[in-house]
């Protein structure tokens, strides 16, 4: 199944989507949250869908906000592909690199993104996002992860380098928090319907290629991810993990950084395409 949330920002409407149409799921939930996730929402949305009983929407010229409600954590792993490590001076990590960013970083796929204030090195990073469906506590092994999945969903993992990594109390939660700084789907599709273990993701600046890579160079997979923060965190319905980008961003020193004018495409296949325009702040 695919899940979209359509309309301005703080009044989206939920809506499945199938076979290119929209069909609002207002009168089947408030909104895609974690209360939806847990409580059989999917099933629910899909019977009734079945059932004819979900209103046709007309998307025509309706925005397209991110396909879950503001999640209560953000948790991105760093370093995940191998590549990524060696452009950014890394040694691949014999663990997972947890960082977190701010949930109202969380923004609609095609949403203009603001350059931080003082902003020199303004960074892409395609990555696969994993929206948590059930509360995931001491796992006791990968396999058990699976099950906790709500869907997947593209994610522009946006990065200020200097704020991460070079400025007096530089961490990297500082350089992934900005304003905007996750703009997420447009889609969330079922586990059903995803390998996530065998997925291309790209990224384009002003039409130019920059990243091409496969989930398969993930040093760290989707389940073993989860599974590790089970054991130090309570991972939470909605929750949205980004789960490491492949090489060629910007810090790579191969390409310029963004700036105000710039056009960002990312890509995951079967997940949907997004596209930003930086702005001044």
């Amino acid at each position: 199944m695919k899940f979209a949330r359509l309309g301005a920002v703080g009044a989206e409407t939920p809506a499945i989507v199938d076979g290119g149409t929209f069909y609002s799921l207002a009168g089947i939930t408030p909104d895609l949250d974690g209360a939806f996730w847990s409580s059989g929402g999917p099933a629910r949305a899909a019977a009734a869908l079945a059932a004819g009983e979900l209103p046709e929407m007309d998307a025509t010229g309706l925005r397209i906000g991110a396909p879950i409600a503001r999640p209560a954590s953000v948790l991105g792993i760093g370093l995940n592909y191998a590549a990524h490590a060696a452009e950014s001076g890394s040694e691949p990590p014999a663990a997972p690199i947890l960082f977190q960013k701010a949930g109202n970083t969380v923004v609609g796929p095609n949403d203009p993104v603001a350059i931080p204030r003082g902003s020199t090195k303004t960074d892409w990073e395609a990555e696969l996002g994993v929206v948590i469906g059930t509360r995931a506590s001491y796992l006791d092994s990968p396999s058990e992860a699976l099950s906790h999945i709500a869907g997947f969903v593209t994610v522009n993992d946006l990065s200020e380098r200097t704020f991460q990594l070079e400025g007096p109390g530089g961490q990297w939660s500082k350089g992934k928090s900005c304003a905007g700084f996750c703009p997420t789907g447009p889609y969330l599709v079922t586990p059903e319907e995803v390998d996530a273990g065998d997925l291309r993701l790209r990224s384009w600046v002003n039409g130019e290629p920059r990243q091409d890579s496969s989930t398969r160079d993930m040093i760290f997979d989707v389940a073993t991810i989860i599974h590790d923060l089970s054991q130090y965190m309570v991972l939470e319905p909605g929750d949205l993990i980004c789960t490491g980008t492949p090489e060629g961003v910007a810090m790579s020193g191969r390409f310029p950084y963004l700036k105000a004018g710039d056009v960002v495409e990312i890509e995951v296949a079967g997940l949907g395409r997004q596209r930003q325009e930086f702005i001044r702040t």
